[in-house]
């Protein structure tokens, strides 16, 4: 799977760095925290997406570490940074050992499924 990325030959070179580095840090807090749980559940305030996916973990008992930028009218920069590194376009962003499985439907799927326990085994 391969999606479009603009070119580094197609940006100027004034800009290079700053596409590079915008919000760096948010996505490399990410990256580490998806790499150091089991379960990474990275949400925003206020969205009921975010809640009850932690709540589909907790019924599961399924420990997990949450992340959260900001709400609705918050840290909105810092959540398009991480939506543009995994391409998945909303909230909350659950990772499984390290790999993005979706949201809070995607995630309940697993669940129900018992595919989630087998990942998490």
């Amino acid at each position: 799977m391969s999606r479009p990325l603009l070119d580094e030959s197609r940006l100027h070179p004034a800009i290079r760095d700053t596409v590079e580095h915008l919000h760096a840090e948010v996505v490399h807090n990410v990256q580490a925290a998806s790499m150091s749980n089991a379960v990474l559940v990275v949400g925003m305030a206020g969205n009921p997406f975010c809640k009850r996916a932690r709540k589909a973990l907790d019924a599961a008992a399924v420990p997990h570490h949450y992340l959260e930028y900001g709400s609705y009218l918050s840290q909105w920069r810092e959540r398009l940074a991480l939506k543009m590194w995994t391409g998945w376009p909303t909230f909350p962003m659950v990772f499984v050992r390290g790999v993005l499985i979706g949201g809070a439907d995607d995630l309940a799927k697993l669940i129900a499924s018992g595919e989630l326990k087998r990942l998490l085994a």
